[in-house]
């Protein structure tokens, strides 16, 4: 009985927001008055070491945001990076993933780390924003190669449960239309001492994360939803198969284990209603 409820609590407020949104429309007569600044941007930390960096580049004549991060310089490592499937950003455009992973020129090598921090230190080079988020242009994917947007993942959970999610975002990212947007940030836990997995080499400026997060927002018209995943880093192939829902959660869950503050720009209304649950059938294909 229990269960049902919930699922009837999950579908009221997901018609809530839907009409809260459209008639926050009727009395605007403006969609964008949903938010009052970058949407996917989280709230800044503006921490002595950290950093805002944003790439963009120019795209059919216009200048397009690749991705943002939060990088805080004294562990060599983004605290979050945030990007968008729009109309411009979710199109195969004929770019092919890069292979040369370089320093991000936006930022002095001492605080970014390199390549011995990782292959036979045990860890891959494990994106953040994937290479496959950013097709839309070849100086776009060229970007995710930029050392300040790796992070030492474990081959099994870079190549198994972490891909198999990123390739449901960049299909429910591609199933876009104009009029849709699909905000996104991810991140790995360097922030509290027990959300570390352990520091390279012993170097207290290299930590690993423990868990892997990812927060997302989707507008689809006029309508919203929101859903966050949670999942331990660890390289433990799976003994039964993967169900992507098992590691979903709400975004006011993800604040609560991160100390993160997800799509601040939200009106207040809008925000609390969506980040304090999530619909999981409303998200197709997570299992």
């Amino acid at each position: 009985m229990k269960y049902k409820f919930a699922y009837l609590l999950n579908v009221v407020l997901y018609v809530l927001v839907c009409i809260s949104c459209d008639s926050d429309d009727e009395n605007n007569n403006n969609s964008s008055n949903f938010a009052t600044g970058i949407v996917e941007l989280p709230a800044l930390r503006n921490g002595a070491n950290d950093v805002l960096i944003t790439h963009s580049t120019t795209f059919k004549g216009q200048k397009v945001t690749s991705f943002s991060m939060e990088y805080d310089k004294s562990k060599k490592h983004s605290r979050w990076v945030a990007f968008r499937f729009d109309n411009q950003t979710r199109l195969h455009d004929g770019a092919t993933r890069g292979n040369e992973f370089i320093p991000d020129p936006s930022l002095d090598t001492e605080y970014q780390r390199i390549q011995a921090d990782f292959g036979r230190k045990g860890y891959d080079r494990g994106h953040l924003c994937a290479s496959a988020d950013r097709l839309y242009q070849q100086e776009a994917n060229d970007q995710t190669f930029y050392y300040t947007n790796m992070s030492p993942q474990r081959n099994n959970f870079n190549t198994g449960i972490w891909v198999d999610l990123e390739g449901q975002v960049q299909s429910w990212g591609r199933s876009c239309t104009a009029s849709d947007t699909l905000y996104v940030v991810k991140g790995g836990t360097i922030d509290k001492e027990e959300q570390i997995k352990e520091y390279i080499g012993g170097d207290r400026s290299k930590p690993v994360p423990k868990y892997y997060y990812m927060a997302l927002l989707f507008k689809k018209g006029e309508s919203f939803k929101a859903i966050a995943f949670w999942m331990e880093h660890t390289d433990n192939k799976p003994s039964k198969p993967i169900k992507l829902v098992d590691y979903a959660l709400s975004i006011d869950e993800l604040e609560e284990k991160t100390g993160i503050d997800f799509f601040p720009s939200l009106n207040d209304n809008l925000e609390n209603v969506l980040e304090a649950t999530y619909l999981a059938k409303a998200w197709p294909g997570l299992g």
